[in-house]
This record gives C-alpha cells, sequence and structure tokens, in this order.
C-alpha cells in the first residue's frame, strides 16, 4: 500500500506523469534509486527538473537526505534525462549477505518518495498536458 493506501507496485512505480519516473536500481556493485526525468521536448523536461528544484528542500525533508541532482545525465542508450538519485555502493545483488541491507535502502527511500509524491502530485499535474 502507498502512502494514500491503495495498492503499489514499487518496482514499477506510476506516477501518473509521463516523462516522470520513480526508479530502483541494483547491480553488482551498487543499489540506486532515482527520479528520472525524460520528455521528447528538451524544454519540457527542463521545466519539469526546475519544478523539481522548487521544491528540492521539501523534497529532502521527505527523503531525510541530500541526493544527487544533474540536471544533463545520459540514461544506458546515450538518451538525454535529468535524474535526482541516491547509490549505496560497495554491495552486490549477488551477495546473499547484502539483500537485507539492500532491501532496507530500497525500501525506506521509495516509502519516502512515495509520501512525497502523493502530498505533492498536483503540483506537476500541469505536465500532463505537454
Amino acid at each position: 500500500m502507498n502512502a494514500e493506501g491503495l495498492p503499489i507496485n514499487w518496482v514499477n512505480y506510476k506516477t501518473t506523469i509521463k516523462g516522470i519516473s520513480f526508479r530502483t536500481d541494483v547491480e553488482r556493485k551498487y543499489a540506486e534509486v532515482s527520479i528520472e526525468i525524460s520528455h521528447p521536448d528538451a524544454s519540457v523536461q527542463w521545466m519539469m527538473y526546475e519544478q523539481f528544484e522548487e521544491y528540492e528542500n521539501l523534497l529532502e525533508s521527505y527523503l531525510n537526505e541530500k541526493w544527487i541532482w544533474t540536471k544533463e545525465d545520459y540514461d544506458d542508450d546515450g538518451k538525454m534525462i535529468s535524474t535526482i538519485k541516491i547509490r549505496l555502493d560497495n554491495i552486490s545483488i549477488f551477495r546473499e549477505t547484502d539483500w537485507p541491507q539492500i532491501i532496507s535502502f530500497l525500501k525506506d527511500r521509495m516509502i519516502n518518495l512515495d509520501e512525497f509524491w502523493c502530498d505533492h502530485k498536483d503540483s506537476f499535474e500541469i505536465f500532463k498536458e505537454l
């Protein structure tokens, strides 16, 4: 259940705003939670990112930590995106002893991110029309 008491798929979190995604990623050397912003129109993408910047202090109060903000980043396919993320290094999905730490890292951050989104997603509704 999410912060609004609704069922949720944590791995494939739906923000309902095209171009704004919440992602989790676990690899051989790290785990990561991110807000990924991508839009075919770069000017719309910048506006989305800038809207998050307006909420930076508020977002970080929900997250209880500072995340890394990157206006111009690139995905695995070389597509330009914007990201807001946090990474836990020196862990591996392939080391079973790391699993409790990975799960706790991902769970805590996704729950906090969901609380922020449930409380403030209305401020991003304008992007549904773009």
